[in-house]
């Protein structure tokens, strides 16, 4: 069974980067100790871009010259020296010092950018062939009529069988959108069974170089911005070498300005156009020339408070300057998850997953880590697009979610607040609104539906016609409404409201369901190797024996539903039999409950976290269980518990805390920690997204 894969692309700027993470993240999905490798590198003391990007972005534990064979440098002088084969040679033998510590290793070939750009292609085979790899080739489809990439698919696959080279198929990349479909048919007609073609097209966005790009190409001195406003991408690059009243019309949305450091009255105008509202958002501003900007205009731009934009500054004249960005290629980055967003989402897309599954020769791992469970629940959801109501329209963090959600296209959003303030701050953060829904709390064709089902609903408690209207303003209530009335499948809240402030309305009309007696939480804590369920340590402070029964069996009904096999540990301070007390007794009548609702589930109880978890532990105080040492669900006694232990784990372990995940209610609706992340908030999404399928 191989245990590589080798991409190599047949030209240059074929997007090969994209097809890597694309691949690698395919690959993470199933196998824990995963490698990757660059035959050839420029240098090697500042890490290639693209070893970088795979590095960074899933936590390699190899060394940077473990994951490469040789320089540039190197390789010339074995060249120089009639060594040829010594080339091969060391790449073989680096290449299998890291194979032995791999169950797969991901080959990307070298980029065209050197003295081998006239065979390059012949010697990425040849290096293939010696590594053992099977090969998975790359053509460019830029600047290409329909027959000319067909052709150059065909010529390169009979290079490939001329080598004897096994190859799995071809990625055409970068083709004309409108043209993909053609090109799959015509790839069709004249591809073997075993063979797979996938067809990708342009996504302009990844051709585009970033302010961060510039920044470090460039060496330039930050004088103002933010590390996020780094990622920004340049859509057009302007020289100030005019007046202001006529560069203010050349503005783009995206735009570098470059300008000379001592034109104050054309930096001023442009940090301006940042806070009106009439002009395009430009991307950063790049001051040129061997001085430094006034004091006057360094005192006014440190004034202006959390503008989204970097200024910066060389000593290059702007002549000098210019021709340098223009050398600078643009590169998938780490730091940049638009870009990497936009890059997967496409990959995705095209790139049809199960078929390659079924080629590519990998063994699945056993274990389970935090990037394979997190990509499972991607797939879930994406295989049934679900449409989830984001309240807090106007967090920054929910439109950054936003932003990675739509560009994934893993579901369907509609954020609620004032539009026009929100589009504001989504201009300001460089996202792309297109494709989300707004709704405006105090603007919109729903509220008489709404406030009338609310009246209906709450009128026995008292709530007047007059209340319910004016409860629908409140982006809580008309979210969960939304859900109630099927108008979204699902509501995430919480970045900035209370979580009482985000379940009440749940609690109101959206309700219990059948047989479940209280509203609870889980986390899934994902581990190196495994995910654990914990509940509850986020809704209910201290339940009683009946409570925490149905928290237990909750737990479980969530656990099946993600994938993870259920095996109930109801924690206490003792373990057996030998505890005495009320808070133990609490617990043994809990796992009593469990076993006679449910008797389907393994349920132990009462045992203390070090035998439901250590086998070591489990055989000495409990050898006959079939949960101790092995429990996959961690009931805590109260919420006290609950919550401190989940977060020792997640700092201690360092282990990915997904959740809280709201569970009993009739449809979906879950609760963010004020604190949270823009992870937290698109994973709390996309399990909103799989409970509603399961709805």
């Amino acid at each position: 069974m191989s245990k590589n894969l080798y991409i190599a692309a047949s030209e240059a700027e074929a997007g090969k980067s994209l097809i890597v993470l694309g691949m690698m993240d395919f690959l993470s999905r199933h196998i824990t100790r995963i490698g990757f490798f660059r035959p050839i590198v420029r240098s090697g003391n500042e890490m290639d871009n693209h070893i970088r990007l795979i590095y960074k972005r899933y936590n390699l534990n190899f060394g940077y010259k473990d994951m490469y064979g040789l320089t540039s440098d190197e390789m010339n002088q074995l060249i120089r020296n009639g060594d040829n084969d010594s080339i091969h040679t060391i790449i073989l033998n680096k290449y299998k010092n890291l194979e032995n510590n791999c169950d797969f290793v991901l080959i990307e070939g070298s980029d065209f950018r050197t003295h081998l750009s006239s065979y390059e292609f012949d010697f990425n085979i040849r290096v293939a062939n010696n590594l053992g790899a099977t090969i998975m080739a790359v053509v460019s489809g830029r600047n290409k009529n329909m027959v000319e990439v067909v052709d150059a698919v065909q010529i390169m696959k009979e290079i490939l069988a001329q080598e004897k080279c096994s190859q799995i198929g071809t990625i055409v990349n970068r083709v004309d959108k409108q043209d993909v479909k053609a090109i799959e048919a015509l790839l069709e007609k004249n591809k073997s069974e075993d063979e797979l073609d996938f067809v990708i097209p342009e996504q302009d966005v990844l051709q585009k170089i970033t302010i961060r790009q510039i920044s470090e190409a460039l060496r330039a001195k930050q004088l103002y911005g933010y590390k996020e406003h780094l990622n920004y991408v340049v859509t057009n690059i302007i020289i100030a070498a005019m007046g202001i009243d006529n560069m203010l019309k050349y503005l783009t949305e995206g735009s570098l300005i470059i300008a000379p450091a001592d034109r104050i009255d054309v930096l001023a105008a442009l940090s301006l156009t940042l806070i009106s509202g009439s002009y395009p958002k430009i991307s950063g501003i790049l001051l040129t020339g061997n001085f430094s900007p006034s004091d006057e205009y360094l005192r006014l731009l440190q004034g202006l408070k959390d503008l989204p934009i970097t200024v910066m500054k060389v000593d290059t004249d702007t002549y000098t300057t210019a021709m340098n960005i223009d050398k600078i290629e643009a590169v998938l980055m780490p730091e940049n998850e638009q870009k990497m967003a936009t890059a997967l989402g496409l990959f995705e897309m095209y790139v049809n997953i199960e078929q390659l599954t079924e080629k590519v020769a990998i063994q699945r791992s056993g274990a389970v880590t935090p990037l394979m469970f997190e990509y499972e629940l991607f797939e879930r959801a994406r295989s049934q697009r679900k449409h989830i109501v984001l309240p807090e329209g106007l967090d920054e963090r929910i439109l950054k979610a936003t932003d990675i959600l739509s560009r994934r296209k893993v579901v369907d959003v509609t954020l609620l607040g004032n539009e026009e303030e929100i589009r504001k701050k989504a201009s300001s953060l460089r996202i792309n609104l297109d494709s989300v829904s707004i709704i405006d709390p105090y603007d919109n064709d729903l509220l008489p539906e709404y406030a009338s089902a609310y009246y209906k609903l709450r009128k026995h408690k008292g709530v007047t016609k007059e209340t319910a209207f004016d409860l629908m303003h409140d982006v809580s209530y008309l979210g969960t409404m939304m859900v109630h009335k099927g108008h979204a499948d699902g509501m995430v809240s919480g970045a900035t409201h209370t979580t009482q402030h985000t379940i009440r309305p749940a609690f109101e009309f959206i309700k219990t369901r059948p047989g479940v007696s209280i509203v609870s939480s889980s986390f899934f804590m994902c581990l190196a190797d495994r995910v654990l369920v914990y509940g509850d340590c986020a809704v209910n402070p201290n339940p009683n024996s009946d409570e925490l029964a149905d928290i237990a069996i909750s737990s479980a009904d969530t656990a099946v539903q993600f994938g993870v096999e259920p095996r109930i540990a109801m924690l206490s301070y003792s373990t057996g039999e030998s505890g005495k007390g009320t808070d133990v007794e609490k617990v043994r009548k809990a796992t009593e409950l469990v076993r006679e609702r449910r008797p389907d589930l393994k349920t132990e109880g009462p045992i203390q976290y070090d035998a439901a978890i250590d086998a070591t532990v489990a055989r000495q105080k409990m050898p006959d269980s079939e949960v101790a040492g092995k429990a996959t669900i961690f009931i805590f006694p109260d919420l006290n518990t609950g919550n401190n232990t989940y977060k020792a784990v997640q700092r201690s372990a360092n282990a990915v805390a997904i959740g809280p995940v709201l569970q009993g209610l009739n449809k979906p609706v879950n609760d963010l920690s004020r604190g949270c992340l823009v992870k937290d908030i698109v994973n709390t999404v996309v399990i909103t997204a799989i409970q509603a399928q399961e709805e």
